[in-house]
């Protein structure tokens, strides 16, 4: 019983210890941004590698996406014949959660984890104490660049994605229903408003902002070599999701 009081006892410690390490990074890197002190020539390579490069597959999971809400409500559309509908149902629900949730979880998994290496390689190879060495503070110059970076290529993946996640809800609301595209775009206009698309984007950028500070915290904690590089992506990635459905409740719950 001593032994599984002292494992549950280490275990709570250890969880207190990266949240209140995540907490420290996200206060220092919020404070550094407010005040302008971070390298704008990271800022613009990893808005790029970040934002530009993930457009192709961003726009593949908003267009399936689309197409999955289509396929997911036509069953109950085609049984009370509320074809009307159909677009209402779509977008909305696209711009509110599915959208922001599984973008994000793929920004996680391609940006994220790429992060947590990129900075786990560097802090094994004594790339970062040799910025130190420098008096180059790594923060200012290595994360907040980064964080920023993620916040904005978030906020704009998700407004392409939602764009192309309406255009496949039609495509296929064509194909497989029968619904064509000025029903589809009518049941939108009329009861979708410009607060539900403001929802999706305050939680993507949330969610960016979560991502951003799980991968830097993990990426700097590298510990044991290229196996402790493995190690920080694989936890960076686990709680960046958890994170990401956590935040999610919580927002909905606020932002109705």
């Amino acid at each position: 019983m001593s032994r599984v009081l002292a494992s549950i006892g280490s275990a709570v410690l250890a969880l207190c210890r990266e949240i209140g390490g995540m907490v420290l990074l996200l206060g220092y890197t919020v404070a550094l941004a407010l005040l302008g002190r971070f390298d704008r020539r990271e800022f613009v390579r990893s808005l790029y590698k970040m934002g530009v490069v993930s457009v192709p597959i961003v726009a593949m999971t908003a267009l399936f996406t689309g197409g999955t809400m289509v396929i997911q409500s036509g069953i109950f559309v085609q049984r009370y014949q509320a074809y009307g509908l159909l677009g209402w149902g779509t977008v909305y629900a696209v711009l509110r959660e599915v959208g922001p949730i599984l973008i994000g979880l793929m920004f996680s998994g391609r940006v994220g984890a790429n992060n947590a290496a990129d900075l786990g390689t560097m802090v094994v190879t004594d790339q970062v104490d040799g910025l130190r060495a420098l008096s180059i503070q790594p923060i200012p110059f290595l994360i907040v660049p980064r964080v920023l970076a993620m916040v904005a290529a978030m906020f704009c993946l998700l407004i392409l994605g939602d764009a192309v996640a309406i255009v496949g809800g039609m495509a296929f609301g064509k194909l497989l229903l029968g619904v064509d595209f000025a029903s589809f775009w009518a049941s939108c206009a009329d009861a979708i408003k410009l607060w539900d698309l403001t929802v999706g984007l305050i939680k993507g950028c949330v969610f960016a902002l979560l991502i951003a500070i799980t991968s830097a915290h993990y990426g700097l904690q590298v510990q044991g070599g290229a196996v402790g590089v493995g190690r920080a992506v694989n936890d960076a990635v686990v709680a960046a999701a958890l994170l990401i459905m956590i935040s999610d409740d919580l927002l909905t719950m606020v932002l109705r």
